[in-house]
């Protein structure tokens, strides 16, 4: 690893890592389904297109990601932190769609 002093990686000496990400391709997901192996953690990303009630149509996976367990809780460290910073920021993130749908009028 580049930078890295020989038993603490970058990310735990508070260096600045140099990446390359102009062949990056960003895609949204809405789906997430997490398996493994005793060695790695798989997830799978991808688009439900019938995101509210059980899906009535395939849900195409567009990434996965491979990973150790190392690395996958780094990464759920990493994740918690900008959410608190979120939260903190602008509240809660209600994760119950039931409570986030606004109620409507009827006509």
């Amino acid at each position: 690893m580049s930078g890295d002093t020989p038993n603490r990686p970058a990310e735990l000496t508070g260096q600045q890592l140099q990446l390359d990400d102009s062949n990056v391709q960003a895609n949204y997901v809405n789906y997430c389904r997490i398996t493994g192996t005793p060695e790695e953690i798989i997830i799978d990303f991808g688009l439900n297109p019938q995101p509210l009630g059980p899906p009535q149509q395939t849900i195409a996976v567009s990434n996965r990601i491979v990973t150790s367990f190392y690395s996958a809780k780094r990464m759920l460290i990493t994740l918690q932190s900008a959410i608190q910073r979120h939260e903190n920021a602008f509240g809660e993130i209600e994760i119950d769609v039931q409570k986030r749908v606004i109620s409507r009028p009827q006509y």
